[in-house]
């Protein structure tokens, strides 16, 4: 059932589309990316900006447009480089993905970016979102970016109740937007209201009565600005208990590299295996079964734990250590003390090595 919203007339609409743009003419942010309308630049930054805060994402940007300063140098990057400059703003699919896409781009449509948001959402990575961001900013087309600021700021505007966790409210703020986005300036329009989401009418501590668009703001007048987005509260994630094998040889380690699908793909770490997998009686017939490892001195430490969140799981990982008698197993190497430390690491193997120092 759709709740009734507040909806402005063609004036009103002209009036906000005027105050909203002189506003963020006056004060927008200067970001890296908003030097120009590149689609590159507008597409690496999307995709960064993706579970990211803006301040943190400017050095990895800056970092990344130098070491593949275009979508040709992107595309031919090896994986090792890749990863190394996305270091540390995790969800590294993202970078895969981005990867992806630049060769889509490349191969299927000879280096040309496509112009419009449905042709864009046929890449690798690209959301409705993101689509829409780059192509109202990069081409000019008028499609409204609905993200989180995007559903906070109308929410607010309009006293919009339905509830944001649904899929089929995007599709209504989407209709809504798309009557009020400036048609002459989707980019800006777009940006703009990334900006005052993130200052005046941000989730926590807004300013609303200094907003630039309070004479707009229905919820703001009414002081109910809080209760504005609705949304349901999201499951708490998954807890999951893990063993991690720290695998002792004669000169480092035993690490396992990580299927090419799925959470933390194709990282190289110690292995993890759920346990419910395994009984502790168990571990060395499991591994040799398993993985073609022989392992000696077995000894399960519940004393050390280290827990690491991702958006649906929590893992909680107790160390198993253990030395290693002999392997047979493409997908395992040895490494160093040194090497240990210097390795393209994901953010739970850092997290793990910690521990262990």
């Amino acid at each position: 059932m759709v709740i009734s919203y507040i909806e402005w007339s063609d004036d009103t609409i002209k009036q906000f589309r005027r105050t909203l743009l002189t506003w963020y003419d006056e004060n927008k942010r200067d970001l890296p990316w908003r030097k120009d309308t590149d689609p590159y630049h507008v597409f690496i930054s999307e995709i960064m900006l993706q579970q990211t805060q803006v301040n943190t994402v400017i050095d990895y940007y800056l970092k990344f447009i130098e070491a593949f300063p275009t979508v040709f140098d992107l595309a031919q990057a090896p994986e090792d480089e890749l990863m190394a400059v996305w270091q540390g703003l995790g969800y590294y699919s993202r970078a895969r993905n981005m990867q992806a896409a630049a060769k889509q781009i490349v191969l299927d449509y000879e280096g040309h970016w496509p112009k419009t948001a449905k042709e864009l959402e046929q890449l690798k990575g690209i959301g409705p979102y993101t689509s829409c961001a780059i192509a109202s900013i990069a081409f000019g087309e008028v499609e409204p970016a609905i993200d989180g600021n995007a559903f906070r700021v109308f929410a607010r505007l309009l006293k919009i109740e339905d509830d944001i966790a649904k899929p089929k409210t995007k599709t209504l703020f989407y209709n809504i937007v798309k009557k009020i986005i400036d048609p002459d300036r989707p980019g800006d329009f777009n940006q703009a209201i990334m900006d005052l989401g993130s200052s005046y009418m941000k989730a926590k501590n807004p300013i609303i009565e200094q907003s630039p668009v309070y004479e707009f703001d229905a919820s703001g007048q009414e002081g109910t600005y809080l209760d504005y987005p609705v949304k349901t509260k999201k499951k708490p994630p998954q807890k999951i208990p893990y063993y991690a094998f720290v695998i002792k040889t004669p000169t480092g380690y035993l690490l396992e590299k990580r299927p090419q699908t799925g959470i933390l793909a194709n990282f190289t770490m110690f292995p993890l295996i759920k346990k419910s997998d395994v009984e502790k009686e168990a571990i060395v017939d499991y591994f040799k079964a398993n993985y073609s490892v022989e392992l000696a001195h077995i000894e399960v430490d519940d004393s050390q734990k280290v827990t690491h969140t991702f958006t649906h799981q929590q893992w909680q990982i107790n160390f198993v250590k253990a030395d290693l008698v002999r392997f047979n197993n493409a997908n395992f190497i040895e490494v160093n003390e040194k090497e240990l430390y210097q390795l393209n690491l994901s953010a739970l193997q850092k997290k793990m090595n910690n521990i262990l120092a």
